[in-house]
Formats: structure tokens, sequence, C-alpha cells
């Protein structure tokens, strides 16, 4: 298959014929590249809050409930884009109305036939969980599609490794994400790529770029989009199937042969993922060895 991820700039919005006509270039152009899996970062459903004006934009609660209000609708356009072009397309993430009555950051997977189904964050940042006051949503889901088996894990989630262990049946790991500074970035696709590495599998990064003076919750974003797999035969030595341009817009595109990653898991170098459990005796059994320096006897 050819996977396409984003470098998605977010946009200030006069009208949703605007969103349409953006969604659709950016659909057909990687469609047109022969992409069959499209995957759009973190919060990229942010810029529909500007559609409630300047001043609910501007709010941190306000722009949460109007990008909610929002989020079936996009939904309907994703599905319609997903069956003109014949892709699946992971839908940009962004807060939805949950059990508990604050939003989650959830994102939607869709399918050329119809399927749709979300995945939400696990574990929130500090400015999600001290600020915005975004929650927890539902669990982990492993999606059984026509491409393969794929896995969502949202931005921060890429971070935990027993997350990414939970879905070590998955053959492909989205990681769509909004990051502020390098170092954010940075951590996000060191998560990707360690879980690349220990369930020997893709992982495929998405990043929202570009400045919003706008809003006080997507205002600065760094990133690009990366597609990683296990450096392991079959793969590239340092496991970057494809790189991006820190910080430039637009796709990037990389072909992937989901034979590679069952040859690497029944017959790689090495075989992080089967050996997986081999870790549980090892750090139960931890002993503590005191290496002080004994004081000189005089």
């Amino acid at each position: 298959m050819k996977i396409a991820t984003a470098a998605y700039p977010l946009d200030w919005l006069d009208s949703w014929a605007q969103y349409e006509d953006k969604l659709a270039r950016w659909v057909s152009e990687a469609a047109g590249q022969g992409a069959n899996l499209l995957v759009f970062p973190e919060y990229g459903a942010m810029e529909l809050c500007t559609l409630a004006g300047a001043k609910t934009a501007a709010d941190l609660e306000g722009s949460l409930h109007a990008v909610s209000e929002r989020m079936e609708e996009a939904a309907g356009l994703h599905l319609k884009l997903a069956a003109e072009y014949g892709v699946h397309i992971l839908g940009a993430s962004g807060p939805a109305k949950f059990g508990s009555g604050r939003p989650v950051n959830r994102a939607e997977l869709y399918t050329p036939t119809g399927g749709r189904d979300h995945q939400d964050k696990q574990i929130m940042t500090r400015f999600e969980r001290e600020d915005w006051d975004v929650v927890p949503g539902g669990p982990l889901k492993l999606f059984d599609t026509a491409l393969g088996k794929i896995g969502v894990l949202i931005c921060y989630d890429s971070e935990f490794p027993l997350l990414g262990r939970a879905l070590s049946e998955a053959e492909i790991l989205l990681v769509p994400s909004c990051t502020e500074a390098l170092s954010g970035y940075s951590r996000v696709r060191i998560g990707a790529m360690a879980r690349a590495l220990e369930n020997q599998c893709v992982s495929v990064m998405s990043s929202v770029v570009g400045r919003n003076d706008w809003s006080e919750a997507v205002d600065t974003n760094t990133g690009m989009g990366g597609v990683f797999g296990p450096p392991d035969r079959g793969f590239p030595q340092t496991g970057v199937l494809a790189e991006g341009v820190l910080n430039q817009p637009g796709w990037t595109y990389a072909e992937v042969d989901l034979a590679s990653v069952a040859d690497v898991r029944a017959d790689g170098v090495v075989l992080n993922r089967r050996h997986w459990a081999e870790q549980d005796g090892r750090v139960q059994s931890v002993t503590m060895c005191c290496m002080k320096a004994k004081e000189a006897l005089n």
C-alpha cells in the first residue's frame, strides 16, 4: 500500500464550503499520488472553531465546544471523500462529547465502503488536563481493515510503551500529533519509532504545522510527517521509511508492504515483539546493589 501522512496547517475559515474545498484538495492530491491510507494530525479539527467567530476561537472553553458541535458534520464529509476516492482516512482529531460531560480528544477512521469508528486519546498532556480540561475517553481499539490491522496512538499516547504493547497485533500504528516545540515533536517521533521497534510494525506520524494567532490552544505548531519501521531486514537501516521537511506543509508518502512486517516478526535479526514477555521475570527480580564508597579506615 501507499501511505500519505500530513504536515497540516490550520486555516481561518469564513465558511463551511471553504473547509469542504480544503479537505477535498488534500484528499484529492494524496489519492492522485496513489495513496491508500491518509493520516491527518491531532487537533487538526480545531480550525473548525473559526466558523464560530474570533471571540470563540480565542476562548479555550468556547473553542472546544464549537469544534465538538461540528465533528459529526465533518465525519459526513470524510465519509463522502473516502468513498469518492477509494481511500482509508484517519481524520484530524478534535474534541468530542463524552459521557462525563467533558470533551475527549477523538480521531475517527473512515473506510471507502462507509465504515467508521473512532479512537480516543488515553493519557492527557499537562496542558490538556491542567488548562483545557480535556479528559481521557474510551479504550484502545484494534481496527481490522482491508489494508491490515491498524491501531491509533494519539500523540502523547505514543510515548507509553504499554499502550503500544496493547496494540501489538497492529501491523500499522497511526500517531497523529500536535506539538508546539521541536522538543515535543522529537518526543512523539521517538515514541513512534520506539513502538515500531518493539512491536516490529510500521508507525505513521502526522503533525499540525504553522502559527495560528487566533487560538491559545494551537497557536504554535512544529512537526512534519514521518513513516517508520523496525531497523531490520526488509526495512531501512535507520528505520525511517519516509520523512517530510520540518514545518513545511504537505503530504509525505511511503510505500509499505505488510509482508515485510510478517517476515520480520517471524524471522528478524532480532525478535523484540516475541521476546517482550521475557522482561517480566527480569524486572521483578531487580536487586538493590549499594555502590556507595566506603569511608577510608583511619
